[in-house]
């Protein structure tokens, strides 16, 4: 069962009791005393990976670097009915994104095809396997419960004629379901994956390496093992589904003629809230069209997210933080923009964009006229330097920046009211402009010429500052603003289509932002000061038609447990 909402302490080491059984099993006397840590990251080429597969990547790499050991990335195709070559490349681009390689040590399941029939054909002969001609449907009937045993009664069939009936599968004379190769355990085990598990089964179906070479296909309880024994892998780290099929990992370990022996270590899978991240289910977005495809900003999939904006050392630093948990538990999805938050906040550069523009006119600055200054890139990295920003008669400032009759509390452009432009003057707001429906689409006022670079000589009190954009080289965008794809915590709770937010993206156009992202190219990101984190989106946006995203705003939803 799983935990409440976990709210992880930002400071907070995490969990290392994997770590811990490594540091046993390789000193000396240890299992694997004198071996190098060799892990892997075995991904079904059957979608993209998400946040989840990330925590795993980060565990299965990292725990590798930590021990100087080395880890594989093998595709685990052995189901032809999902698998494309499209996942394979879009697996391997996003564990390169995230920093992790793994050299020449890439590899399929299906590499090893031949290799894992020959060993279940062994086991037929060592009486470990029998070939049972139950349907799906008469297996379900038959499997027992905790008080009666399965039953087949093709378990003591002859291993000659299981042999030849495996073969004549393999040669394909049967159709799907009409028979499957069963190992030989124990009917009565209380561990269901233990009663005579299925290991091979036929799919008439072509696969994307293979093609029509094979029509039975492993099972991955049966072939998972095998290919970990084969790479000479020492840990075989899994997420915690898998602990009940360590026994049989364990059994086909011990009954195959392989020499390594690799030891299966299970770790709590990450839940978030505000999301879903079952394949299904994100594949059933993509394909109902309630989404732009695996890549949308608002998709917990790894190319989702570097889309959105997210960055390597944000989903690595959070999986790092969020720790390695032997229960399931479900951590907020404002830790995750908290990590990203942190470091675009060092990181990013910032600039002036205005989403809702209204003109400002400053009516004694003189036309024609224009002037430049000097603005820092980045607050928190000196070496980022600075950029020139123009100054001239129009600007645009943003629209809720005014009020012609200000409420309680209002401190930025009313008329009478000063407020400082960023960077730039003082100035007084004298009035307005508005058209035949009484809306607002000039704003005027004027400069004090004293307060360059916003400093007040005289030491009055200036309570607003607002961002603006020089309307003489102001550049239009279109901003993308994103929000949860859900509107409840747990959209797994019931019919996730039927709680799918209405208000999750919002398009906003004729957007200006400052000349100096002419050449704004994705995956850059920056501050647009008072709005929020943005990068420029990495499909659509062009020299001609700039786009930019919403990563996350500026304030900090995530709070820190006590």
């Amino acid at each position: 069962m799983s935990e409440e909402v976990k709210k992880p302490e930002a400071e907070a080491a995490p969990s290392n009791f994997i770590d811990d059984f490594i540091r046993e099993d390789i000193a000396p006397g240890g299992r694997f005393a004198g071996m190098t840590v060799h892990t892997r990251f075995p991904p079904e080429p059957n979608g993209y990976l998400h946040i989840g597969h990330a925590k795993a990547i980060c565990i299965d790499f990292g725990t590798a670097e930590r021990f100087g050991g080395i880890s594989n990335l093998r595709m685990d195709d052995t189901n032809p009915t999902k698998e494309d070559t499209e996942y394979v490349d879009a697996i391997q681009e996003d564990i390169r994104w995230l920093g992790f390689t793994w050299d020449d040590r890439f590899y399929y399941a299906s590499d090893y095809f031949p290799q894992m029939y020959e060993l279940a054909v062994k086991l037929i002969k060592d009486g470990c396997a029998y070939v049972c001609e139950l349907t799906p449907e008469q297996m379900r009937e038959n499997r027992g419960d905790l008080t009666h045993p399965a039953v087949s009664p093709y378990r003591d069939r002859p291993i000659e004629e299981s042999l030849d009936l495996f073969e004549r599968m393999k040669n394909g004379e049967f159709e799907d379901g009409k028979m499957t190769l069963r190992a030989k355990i124990d009917l009565n085990s209380g561990n269901f994956n233990m009663r005579d598990p299925v290991i091979y089964r036929i799919n008439h179906m072509a696969h994307h390496r293979t093609g029509n070479e094979w029509c039975i296909y492993p099972m991955y309880d049966y072939a998972h093992p095998i290919e970990d024994a084969i790479e000479g892998i020492t840990h075989s780290l899994c997420s915690l589904e898998f602990e009940d099929h360590r026994p049989l990992y364990d059994w086909v370990i011990q009954h195959v003629d392989l020499p390594s022996k690799p030891r299966q270590i299970e770790f709590a899978r990450l839940g978030i809230n505000n999301t879903v991240m079952s394949k299904r289910k994100l594949r059933a977005l993509v394909e109902g069209g309630r989404v732009s495809g695996w890549d949308d900003p608002r998709m917990p999939t790894l190319c989702g997210l570097r889309r959105r904006g997210y960055t390597p050392a944000s989903i690595r630093n959070f999986c790092d933080r969020i720790g390695v948990a032997k229960v399931n538990s479900t951590v907020e999805y404002s830790f995750l923009e908290h990590c990203l938050r942190e470091d675009l906040n060092i990181n990013a550069r910032r600039v002036m964009a205005v989403l809702d523009p209204i003109k400002l006119i400053i009516t004694n600055y003189p036309e024609g006229q224009s002037e430049s200054f000097e603005v820092e890139n980045n607050p928190n990295r000196p070496e980022d330097g600075n950029r020139t920003v123009t100054f001239s008669r129009e600007l645009w400032i943003e629209r809720e920046d005014f009020l012609e009759t200000p409420v309680k509390g209002y401190f930025r452009l009313f008329p009478g009211n000063e407020v400082r432009l960023k960077t730039a003057y003082v100035v007084k707001c004298t009035g307005c402009k508005k058209d035949e429906n009484g809306v607002v689409t000039e704003v005027y006022a004027e400069y004090d010429p004293q307060t360059r670079g916003g400093n007040t000589p005289d030491g009055r009190k200036v309570k607003s500052t607002i961002h603006w954009v020089d309307a003489a080289n102001a550049l239009d965008a279109e901003i993308r603003l994103y929000d949860s794809l859900f509107t409840v915590p747990d959209p797994e709770a019931g019919d996730f289509m039927e709680v799918l937010n209405p208000d999750s993206l919002k398009v906003l156009t004729d957007c200006k932002v400052e000349a100096a992202l002419a050449d704004a190219k994705a995956p850059a990101s920056y501050q647009f000061m008072r709005q929020g984190y943005f990068c420029v989106d990495n499909v659509d946006s062009r020299p001609d038609h700039l786009v930019f995203n919403r990563s996350v705003s500026l304030k900090d939803g995530f709070k820190k447990g006590k």
